[in-house]
């Protein structure tokens, strides 16, 4: 738990919760006194964590039960928003009035707790001593000489937790005094830790980094599935019980999974090994070297993510052995990591930091919209489905707007169906406190979508320059030449998506910088330029801008470069070509002249006449009737 929940749970002291109606101060139905009124707590939304920090909070050790009590009737009561607590929302801030008939029923352990886990079925052991004396009891952790595997199953049984898992001195943190101070005797059978037979001696010192630290396995199961990897969900707080479809994904684990990552799509690479020997599994990181693209591919298709965008060593924290000893060799077409052929040979080393670290895309879309940044939110969880409309902000739809690269919302709205759908909820309040889409998402039905729109939702306009000599060229050929003094137009244009809006021609020179607008008519406006002049000379793009949504919008074009050409240097050349043509022309009419009568020049004289090479007609026809006189001869 972050620092700064913890500050926020100390403000809501015991003087403000209490637990009543059961055994004992540490066991009952949860009131919290807000606004000067003691309510019941709504069970609804409520999470295991929460019922840990309310069990510290009143010094009754560890949460082992959660449950909900019904009553006949409604009656007026306090809904606390747990994931508003977690984002660092006051409590205040997180407490609603209600009326219901489904109250919070808790039970804490009392005299044992387990602290700075990472969940509570996992951390240092504490004991409260002088059980006898409330006035004078305390917390003291447990040294690891005088705790063992039969005292840690009694433990794990008494907080609700599975068997234990490890049992390691100084795991969550080592501690200052007080100590317990005498060694637990467990036969196995006990139903709480103090039940347990103890030592007459007291030990007076225990040696650094041997306070007890436990992880108790989680009470979760999967039941009625294919293997015990698959089926119905049940979690044992004092008995087995399914869990409903609220649940979020980031507690959900495969074969394979990504850590220390920001999002479940996110992390560095582990698989599980010794798949076959469950007794026998651990948790392996992967080497770079026996990992590429396809095998990426596959990894982010198994956990439900979008295509790899990110595949690099240590992105996400480098990590000891064990290492995973084979190359992956996937098709890409796999649909689970451990589907894949794998090498032969196995691997001993791997170099520093190269611990697999892999980003996968959020599975996220807008369709049906003008762009992929517009359209209806829909989210991939097996299956592509539509997003629950109702109480969107632009604050929430800035994430997804981000996960689209799409800049920031400037639209949220609801379309309505006509007829009841299956589509994803997503609870926004889960989406605050740090987790991704995916993870916050639950399966509803309702008549009415999520309609986004993206700052970034404008197609890109597209840049052209028209001349009397060139003609048209676009701005993909990146380059059009302009002829001084001569008139060109740069066509600025869009495919159709909204009615209206300008364009701004932006224009940039080695020493200068100018810009024209124009309203856009047809999508298109046209910008004319009577003369060109080397000051024309640079780089044009043109901005498309667009206000709805009471928001401008804006999309800027490729850049397209303009050289401005020298006329004189072209009529010269002109001149040049035309005058050699000319002496060509009036020489090989001399040689003709002077070989009458030859077919090959007769045949060179009619081509010169067919190109039109100069020769005036009057004196060709002149020179073929001389000829046919001399054959009659």
């Amino acid at each position: 738990m972050d620092h700064l929940l913890m500050m926020l749970l100390l403000l809501w002291s015991s003087e403000h919760v209490r637990l009543v109606g059961g055994a004992s101060r540490c066991d009952g139905t949860l009131e919290v006194k807000h606004e000067g009124e003691w309510r019941p707590v709504h069970y609804s939304d409520w999470i295991i964590q929460g019922a840990v920090d309310v069990c510290r909070d009143l010094d009754c050790g560890s949460a082992v039960y959660v449950g909900q009590r019904e009553e006949s009737s409604q009656s007026s009561v306090w809904r606390i928003n747990y994931n508003c607590v977690q984002s660092g929302s006051a409590l205040k801030d997180c407490v609603t009035s209600r009326y219901s008939n489904f109250l919070l029923d808790l039970t804490c352990s009392d005299s044992v707790r387990l602290v700075n886990g990472t969940s509570r079925c996992s951390g240092r052991l504490e004991v409260k001593s002088n059980q006898s004396n409330q006035s004078n009891q305390r917390w003291s952790s447990v040294c690891e000489d005088d705790f063992d595997q039969q005292d840690a199953e009694v433990l794990c049984r008494e907080l609700g937790c599975g068997a234990p898992s490890v049992l390691q001195g100084a795991l969550y943190g080592e501690v200052e005094a007080p100590m317990w101070t005498k060694e637990f005797q467990c036969g196995g059978h006990e139903s709480a830790l103090l039940d347990c037979r103890r030592s007459g001696s007291d030990r007076n010192t225990c040696s650094p980094g041997k306070a007890v630290g436990l992880t108790c396995s989680e009470p979760v199961r999967l039941v009625r599935g294919a293997s015990r990897c698959a089926g119905t969900l049940e979690v044992k707080q004092g008995d087995w019980r399914p869990v409903d479809n609220k649940w979020r994904l980031k507690e959900a684990a495969d074969s394979v999974r990504l850590v220390n990552g920001t999002s479940l799509c996110s992390g560095r690479l582990e698989v599980k090994s010794n798949q076959s020997n469950q007794s026998n599994q651990r948790w392996s990181s992967v080497c770079e070297d026996d990992f590429d693209q396809q095998d990426a591919e596959v990894v982010c298709r198994e956990l439900g993510c979008g295509a790899p965008s990110v595949l690099q060593g240590a992105l996400y924290g480098e990590v000891e052995a064990p290492m995973w000893t084979k190359e992956f060799q996937c098709g890409g077409h796999e649909s689970a990591l451990l589907d894949c052929r794998s090498s032969g040979s196995e691997r001993n080393t791997c170099s520093p930091r190269k611990a697999v670290g892999l980003t996968c895309s959020e599975p996220v879309r807008l369709v049906g919209g003008a762009s992929h940044c517009a359209g209806t939110l829909e989210v991939k969880q097996g299956d592509w489905r539509p997003v629950h409309g109702f109480n969107w902000t632009l604050k929430e739809a800035d994430v997804v707007c981000r996960d689209l690269d799409c800049g920031s919302a400037v639209y949220v709205g609801q379309r309505e169906e006509s007829s009841n759908a299956s589509l994803w909820r997503i609870y926004y309040d889960c989406v605050e406190s740090g987790y991704t889409l995916k993870e916050c998402v639950t399966l509803d039905y309702s008549y009415f979508f999520l309609n986004l729109t993206c700052s970034d939702l404008l197609l890109q306009p597209i840049i052209s320059v028209s001349s009397s000599m060139y003609g048209v060229s676009e701005a993909q050929q990146q380059e059009a030449p302009a002829l001084r003094r001569s008139s060109f137009t740069i066509l600025c244009s869009i495919q159709p998506q909204y009615p209206g809006g300008s364009f701004q021609l932006t224009f940039t020179s080695s020493n200068s910088a100018h810009n024209y607008t124009q309203p856009a008519v047809n999508h298109s406006a046209h910008f004319l330029f009577p003369a060109a002049e080397p000051a024309h000379q640079g780089s044009y793009s043109c901005v498309y801008h667009l206000y709805a949504f009471n928001h401008t919008f804006s999309s800027e074009s490729r850049l397209l470069s303009i050289t401005v050409l020298d006329p004189l240097p072209l009529i010269i050349k002109a001149i040049v070509l035309l005058l050699t043509l000319l002496v060509v022309n009036v020489a090989l009419y001399f040689y003709c002249k002077a070989s009458r009568g030859r077919m090959p020049c007769r045949l060179k004289n009619t081509d010169l006449n067919h190109y039109n090479l100069g020769v005036p007609a009057a004196e060709e026809e002149e020179e073929e009737e001389e000829e046919g006189a001399q054959g009659a001869e």
